[in-house]
């Protein structure tokens, strides 16, 4: 099989349609074949990151997801001949890689910035205003023009004691207030680190009630909307 793609039809891995993105790759070699190492140019920098990933794990397909990262990390999303060069260096398909990377959500199929903001709006973020938070990011990087970065909500990242927060190329920063929006973006914009000593592993972080503060939220706590699943029960008869 190949991957076909032209202004006339969508790209496909055999009959199955390929992620957004893919259509602007080259379509000159079989996903299903592993590709050969004389044939493929890899970075020699990524080459040698890859290759120390791979002796962390007794199998070699164990270093999917980190190698995956290491090749969007220096690319800046997971494109197909991205794929190709990680799939050399492991000796594996790229259509073996191809699954993983559209399977999982912070790995991306499609050019979205080399930066990125995954603003937390899960339970316990949303019930601490993420949601506003998530706003005044996106008016931040409106005002301020800022380009090849993403900022987008996201499903539970597992720190909720840091609530609301937000991982920022990779730094689980919080508490947030809506408040820190301009700065993290002029940061972002200068690439800088954003709020440097509020995000795990920062030297000396501690949540503000460690510190003997308060929680961050606004002064005029907004209690965030909320669509009941099921609609309304009514009453019930007698």
């Amino acid at each position: 099989m190949t991957f076909l793609a032209g202004p006339e039809r969508e790209p496909r891995i055999g009959s199955a349609a390929l992620p957004p993105g893919w259509a602007a790759a080259t379509a000159d070699r079989d996903p299903y074949v592993v590709p050969d190492p004389a044939e493929v140019a890899v970075p020699d920098d990524l080459r040698a990151e890859i290759e120390e990933i791979i002796s962390r794990y007794p199998d070699r397909h164990s270093a999917a997801l980190p190698a995956l990262g290491a090749a969007q990390r220096r690319y800046g999303w997971c494109s197909p001949q991205a794929l190709v060069e990680v799939a050399c260096v492991m000796q594996v398909t790229p259509a073996y890689l191809a699954a993983v990377a559209t399977f999982y959500d912070m790995l991306r199929t499609q050019p979205s910035g080399r930066r990125y903001v995954y603003v937390c709006t899960s339970v316990s973020c949303h019930l601490r205003n993420a949601r506003a938070v998530y706003e005044a990011l996106v008016r931040a990087a409106r005002e301020q023009g800022l380009e090849d970065c993403e900022i987008r909500e996201f499903e539970c990242l597992g720190a909720c004691d840091m609530a609301p927060m937000a991982s920022i190329d990779g730094r689980y920063v919080g508490p947030l207030s809506t408040s820190d929006a301009e700065a993290i973006v002029t940061a972002l914009r200068n690439g800088d680190t954003p709020l440097p000593g509020r995000a795990l592993g920062d030297p000396d972080y501690q949540l503000p009630w460690q510190r003997g503060e308060e929680h961050p939220l606004p002064a005029e706590r907004v209690r965030p909307h909320v669509h009941p699943a099921g609609g309304v029960a009514g009453e019930v008869p007698e």
